[in-house]
């Protein structure tokens, strides 16, 4: 496989309590559990990164999947809700869903659209089969 980017990131300090840097600094913050895990809250965690980074590539391959089918996605939308969970085996589990918003496209047109982006986007091929991933289409005016 041909590697066309890497990303490089280092956590420090007391891991969900800690500080993550990324080596071109572009990304610099200070971590905290959330308040709803118990942690004082009040800084950047990794779902909220997770779910960051999931929706913006979402996006993207909406974006590429949209030209593709010659449809109009202008003013798509991709929501990302990451949430944590027990697994039943005394560890945690993550869970995934992602809204999209697709104005200019008709309700039946979106969802395969959606369907077809969920095949192509980098991060739901990392998740599949690890990550219950759900897909919604919010409702729209287009008909």
């Amino acid at each position: 496989m041909q590697v066309l980017y890497t990303a490089h990131a280092t956590a420090t300090g007391d891991g969900r309590d800690g500080h993550v840097r990324t080596s071109d600094a572009i990304l610099d913050l200070d971590l905290a559990v959330p308040k709803e895990m118990g942690g004082a809250g009040d800084a950047a965690n990794p779902e909220q990164l997770f779910a960051a980074g999931y929706a913006a590539c979402f996006h993207s391959s909406l974006r590429l999947a949209g030209r593709r089918a010659k449809a109009d996605v202008t003013g798509s939308v991709v929501e990302a809700e990451v949430g944590v969970a027990p697994n039943g085996g005394g560890g945690f589990q993550l869970t995934v869903a992602l809204v999209v918003d697709l104005p200019a496209v008709p309700r039946a047109v979106a969802e395969g659209l959606v369907a077809k982006t969920h095949q192509v986007c980098p991060y739901s091929n990392a998740t599949r089969g690890n990550i219950e991933v759900a897909l919604r289409v919010r409702e729209t005016l287009a008909a």
